[in-house]
């Protein structure tokens, strides 16, 4: 079931990417010809995200033995995703076609609960939208 869930995540992040692709990201600090900037505002994504037990404890029998922890790699890469796509549409809805500066911060959130239950990470993606003047 959780491999059926991750799928259907995965399709609709990339139908959501498809319809933000107008908006270009950037992880520059400095704005290409800031005098045309008309409004630069800071936006953010944040993303909670969670595997399901089998993929935690396969990923724990995995940490026993050593090699590369693919559900925990997915979960990463989907929270990133998840987290830059919320990003780009809080731009989109203030009228940014870019978006500058952007950083990404991480939190093991399994850790804090003293490592018992199914992985979960916070992902948090923010940077600054800009809107350019027209003409």
């Amino acid at each position: 079931m959780g491999g059926y869930i991750d799928r259907r995540h995965l399709a609709r992040l990339t139908r959501r990417e498809l319809a933000t692709s107008y908006i270009r990201v950037c992880n520059l600090k400095h704005i290409h010809a800031p005098e045309s900037v008309c409004d630069a505002v800071m936006v953010m994504g944040q993303v909670v995200i969670g595997t399901d037990y089998f993929k935690t404890f396969v990923s724990r029998l995995r940490n026993l033995v050593g090699g590369e922890m693919r559900a925990a790699q997915k979960l990463l890469v989907c929270a990133r995703r998840e987290a830059l796509l919320r990003l780009v549409e809080q731009a989109q809805d203030i009228g940014a076609t870019e978006v500058w500066n952007v950083r990404f911060a991480f939190s093991n959130i399994n850790q804090m609960r003293g490592n018992r239950g199914s992985m979960q990470v916070e992902m948090l993606a923010y940077g600054t939208a800009v809107v350019r003047r027209q003409g």
